[in-house]
């Protein structure tokens, strides 16, 4: 096949890697992709969220299929003009997407079709939020309401500085104001062609910057696949996804058919587990980064196939996929400075040395060529991902590769699931 892929980060490296991974030789495009990526893929100078861009390249390229990878071409109706044309495309429209799009919309859709989430205040003043703050209690939960790269969550016992995170976003729109809701978290995801959904396997990430959980949220520095610890609570993790599937997803995606907006792509859950069962935190409309990076390599089924099938209606012909036995880690290095403000520009080196360390293999986020060597360009800027036959040996792995990486002033965690290893 022919397969365009919208994105610039290690999630649509990731996605390219598994798609070359088939025994299937594919013609793999990506736009605007980034150093890594441009090893595994044909770059093309087009915007992804240009809708009419991206269409007319596709019609021209006689392109087979188009994988959405990040939100804001899903925000911006990419997917819709692609349909519009005939062009299979994995990626919800503007409608469905706002899913992710808008935190109040999804939590209308949660209540509408029954799925367990925290109770939720919309507050478009600091007046309100401060009221709402109150009525909630701490630990407070504020969320910009619209995209925010995943950085626009603050949970803190300090109610000051919950009302300095909705400040910095109420000139854009309205803040949600959650319950703080406690026990551990799990991503998981699911195909979906508006009618059906498969889901995939279950993936745990870390949020904070740093080890121990401390520090600001971020776009996630780190996770593994699968997650044993499931079979305490749930009788196993294939039980654990039944249940989502039924309680979670299908409700969902029926939900959003009814309404006339039906959701085609990746319906990501991220779920946390409380003493009163399993909830809903939020939903995205694509894959979760670094998650994908963790679930993609245990993926024993083709994901062209996969995504081909949710493009065009027809999930429903295909059996759930499998994943293999192996354990994933990924571990993701990031500028100095980030999230606040990452410092760019700066060399990276030691990259062939980490590829050599069995197992293993990097994803790009945020690279370019420079002269005869790389540089980093933003926040989060490589994943180093390791394979193996138990945690401490994916773990193991993934470190060691890590340790052969320069970069000045470039920071990781280092306990990504060393909670596991030691269970």
């Amino acid at each position: 096949m022919k397969i365009l892929v919208l994105g610039s980060g290690a999630r649509e490296h990731a996605i390219i890697l598994a798609l070359r991974s088939e025994d299937t030789v594919h013609e793999v495009f990506a736009a605007p992709g980034n150093a890594g990526i441009a090893r595994d893929a044909s770059i093309i100078g087009i915007d992804p969220n240009d809708p009419a861009a991206v269409t007319v390249f596709a019609n021209e390229h006689a392109i087979d299929l188009v994988v959405i990878g990040p939100e804001a071409p899903l925000v911006a109706g990419v997917a819709d003009a692609l349909r519009s044309r005939g062009i299979p495309v994995f990626g919800p429209g503007r409608a469905a997407a706002r899913l992710e799009g808008s935190k109040s919309f999804a939590k209308r859709i949660m209540d509408a079709a029954g799925v367990p989430t925290g109770r939720a205040v919309r507050a478009a003043t600091r007046a309100a939020v401060a009221s709402a703050l109150d009525d909630l209690g701490a630990p407070y939960v504020v969320k910009a309401d619209g995209l925010a790269a995943g950085k626009g969550v603050i949970v803190t016992t300090d109610r000051e500085a919950a009302l300095g995170h909705a400040d910095a976003y109420l000139p854009a729109g309205s803040v949600l104001v959650e319950e703080f809701l406690d026990g551990p978290e799990v991503s998981l995801f699911f195909l979906s062609d508006g009618d059906h959904v498969l889901p995939l396997a279950p993936a745990q990430d870390y949020k904070r910057l740093g080890d121990g959980d401390e520090g600001p949220n971020t776009g996630g520095m780190g996770a593994y696949s699968p997650l044993p610890w499931l079979s305490e609570r749930f009788g196993g993790e294939e039980e654990f996804v039944d249940l989502v599937t039924r309680e979670v997803a299908e409700p969902v995606i029926r939900r959003l058919d009814q309404e006339g907006t039906p959701f085609i792509g990746l319906l990501y859950a991220g779920l946390i587990l409380t003493e009163q069962g399993v909830k809903v935190i939020e939903f995205n409309a694509r894959f979760g980064d670094p998650e994908t990076q963790v679930v993609l390599p245990r993926l024993v089924d083709p994901l062209s196939e996969l995504l081909l099938a949710a493009a065009s209606g027809n999930l429903e012909d295909l059996p759930r996929p499998a994943f293999a036995d192996a354990v994933a880690v990924t571990v993701v290095l990031a500028s100095e400075g980030y999230p606040q403000a990452p410092i760019t520009g700066r060399r990276i080196g030691g990259l062939d040395a980490a590829a050599a360390v069995e197992g293993v293999h990097v994803a790009h986020a945020a690279t370019e060529v420079s002269g005869d060597g790389l540089i980093a360009t933003g926040g989060r800027v490589l994943n180093v991902v390791g394979l193996g036959t138990t945690f401490a040996q994916a773990r193991d792995r993934t470190y060691r590769a890590l340790a052969e990486i320069t970069l000045e002033g470039g920071q990781h965690r280092t306990d990504i699931a060393e909670r596991v290893v030691e269970q």
